[in-house]
């Protein structure tokens, strides 16, 4: 039968506004009881399993995922398979995130009633907070909705963005509230290019020293040396910054005459240049370089001694942006 595209764009956007519209009620009802729940996983010795059945399954692993790279050791268990021997995986100083919209699947409440045994702390997703999941876990989150997105109120649509979006505030408090950086989170990132962007630092890229001016040089002496480094001369006194000169500022005084030749570099530089560390992220240097429309920088110690120069295309290359 022939599409009517307006009507499917129509379908589209009740979709999309009828999840954010939970979201939102989900985000409005957030209590200590979440508070209880991030101090709950922060304490746990262990790892945090979690666990769900079918759709609510898919966004467990997905909830697991998430923690395990923010620095909260994390697992999937399939709530079948562990009461078929995959228990095992489960320590006593472990605690687990159980994700229902009923709150009273067996596959799942059996898994409760094991955990509750072995004295392993319970926090429940639930649609359904007075079900057996919700009455018996040691903390309880509502992740109720009035409706599903599905026209027949079936698929598992709106419920599982909001178990979603609630498995992402925990992580995320947790996140915070451990001081994870963006060098933690590098560590546990170190392929593709989000891992080489928060991992590389202005030393992978630098240049060493070279061609640096002393403070009584000429421009004469600046356009050679400018020629070899890339259009940054860097002027050094005592072997410490002292300025700047680039090609852009060679260009403003070529156009006044050949006279400028004679000038002494001291009069013609950037004497508070943007400097570059060596131990910073790449990624900061870059933004800096943008933001200013530069081209390169020196680097320097905490002396303000000069160790090498970056110049915004190696950092691009080397992925930093």
């Amino acid at each position: 039968m022939p599409a009517d595209r307006d009507a499917l764009v129509a379908t589209g956007r009740r979709v999309v506004a009828l999840e954010a519209e939970e979201t939102a009620r989900l985000a409005a009802r957030l209590d200590g009881t979440f508070a209880e729940a991030v101090l709950l996983l922060a304490g746990a010795r262990g790892r945090v399993i979690v666990s769900g059945v079918g759709k609510s399954g898919i966004i467990a692993r997905k909830i697991a995922a998430t923690l395990t790279s923010t620095g909260t050791p994390a697992t999937w268990l399939h709530p079948v398979e562990s009461l078929h021997g995959d228990l095992g995986i489960v320590g006593r100083e472990d605690v687990a995130i159980l994700l229902s919209k009923s709150g009273a699947s067996e596959e799942l409440t059996g898994l409760l009633a094991a955990l509750q045994r072995m004295q392993v702390p319970v926090v429940a997703i639930a649609g359904n907070l007075d079900s057996p999941l919700g009455r018996h876990a040691t903390v309880a989150l509502d992740a109720s909705v009035r409706e599903e997105a599905c026209p027949h109120d079936l698929a598992p649509t709106t419920s599982t963005t909001v178990a979603l979006a609630l498995g992402d505030a925990l992580a995320v408090a947790l996140l915070e509230l451990k001081g994870f950086r963006r060098e933690d989170f590098a560590a546990l990132h170190p392929g593709g290019s989000l891992g080489r962007k928060l991992l590389l630092q202005v030393a992978d890229v630098m240049l060493p020293p070279a061609g640096l001016l002393p403070a009584d040089a000429t421009m004469r002496d600046a356009v050679i040396t400018l020629a070899h480094q890339r259009g940054l001369a860097t002027v050094v006194r005592d072997g410490r910054l002292a300025g700047v000169l680039t090609a852009g500022d060679l260009s403003r005084l070529a156009e006044r005459g050949p006279a400028f030749l004679d000038l002494p570099v001291a009069e013609v530089m950037t004497r508070e240049p943007l400097v570059a560390r060596a131990d910073e992220l790449g990624a900061a240097a870059l933004g800096r370089m943008e933001r200013r429309g530069i081209m390169a920088m020196p680097v320097v110690d905490g002396d303000g001694q000069v160790v090498g120069s970056v110049h915004l295309h190696d950092l691009m290359r080397a992925g930093a942006v």
